[in-house]
C-alpha cells in the first residue's frame, strides 16, 4: 500500500455490520432471523416465503427494509426497533481496534444501513464508544439504503463531508461503488478481496490496516 495513499485524508467513514466486528460474531444472522419473523407476520406468509422475500429485497432495493417499505408501505421505525433487538453477547472489546482508530487523524463518522441506536449498541458491545464524531444510520438517509446515490448524498450533505478528502470502509462492496465515483478512497474489509474496480484497497485485519496508515 503506498505510504501517501491515504494521507489527504481528513475524514474517516466506517459501515458497522462486519466491517467493526469480524464476521465471525454471527451478530447480522441473528437480525436476518428476526427480519423473516417480521416478514411471515407482517405479510402473512410461511418461512420460506418469508426468507425468499427478505432475500429478495435485499438484492433488489439494497435493503430488507427498502423493499418492504416500496412494494408493501411498510412503516420504518417499529421494524427497525424490532429486527435490531437481538443479544450482544457474541461481541467483545477490540482495544487494539479502538486505539487504532482512536489514533487516525480528523474525523470520524459511522454510516450503517441498521439504525443508530443499534450502532451505539454494537460500539459499546466492542469498545469504541466515543471514538467516532457522529453515527448515521439509515434514519439519517429518510430510510433510503445505501447503495443508493442518494442515500449518500443525504448522509454526506448532513456531515458536511468532503468526498474527495475521505475514505471509507465497508464489508458489501455494492456499498463501495458510489463513494469511488465521489472520488473518496475505497477499503473493502472482508476475509476475501471483491474483484471490482470501485474497490481500491482491501483487509481481512482492519485494525493492522488502519495502524499501517498512521506510522
Amino acid at each position: 500500500m503506498p505510504q501517501n495513499a491515504f494521507s489527504h485524508v481528513s475524514t474517516w467513514v466506517f459501515d458497522l455490520d462486519n466491517t467493526l466486528y469480524p464476521p465471525e460474531a454471527r451478530l447480522f444472522d441473528l437480525i436476518e432471523v428476526r427480519m423473516t419473523a417480521w416478514v411471515m407476520e407482517a405479510l402473512g406468509v410461511d418461512h420460506a416465503e418469508a426468507d425468499r422475500l427478505r432475500a429478495h429485497y435485499w438484492h433488489t432495493h439494497g435493503t430488507t427494509l427498502a423493499g418492504l417499505m416500496r412494494e408493501h408501505d411498510v412503516d420504518p421505525e417499529p421494524y427497525l426497533v424490532d429486527v435490531h433487538d437481538i443479544s450482544m453477547d457474541s461481541l467483545t472489546p477490540d482495544p487494539v481496534l479502538a486505539d487504532a482508530i482512536r489514533a487516525l487523524p480528523g474525523r470520524r463518522i459511522i454510516y450503517t444501513n441498521g439504525c443508530a441506536p443499534y450502532a451505539e449498541r454494537v460500539l459499546a458491545a466492542r469498545g469504541l464508544s466515543g471514538l467516532f464524531d457522529a453515527v448515521y444510520g439509515v434514519e439519517h438517509a429518510g430510510f433510503l439504503p445505501k447503495p443508493e446515490r442518494a442515500a449518500f448524498d443525504s448522509i454526506f450533505g448532513q456531515d458536511n463531508l468532503t468526498p474527495t478528502t475521505a475514505a471509507m470502509f465497508e464489508d458489501d462492496p455494492r456499498n463501495l461503488a458510489v463513494p469511488h465515483e465521489l472520488g473518496m478512497r475505497t477499503v473493502h474489509v472482508a476475509p476475501l478481496r471483491a474483484e471490482v474496480p470501485h474497490v481500491q484497497f482491501h483487509t481481512n485485519d482492519l485494525s493492522s490496516f488502519l495502524q499501517n496508515l498512521v506510522k
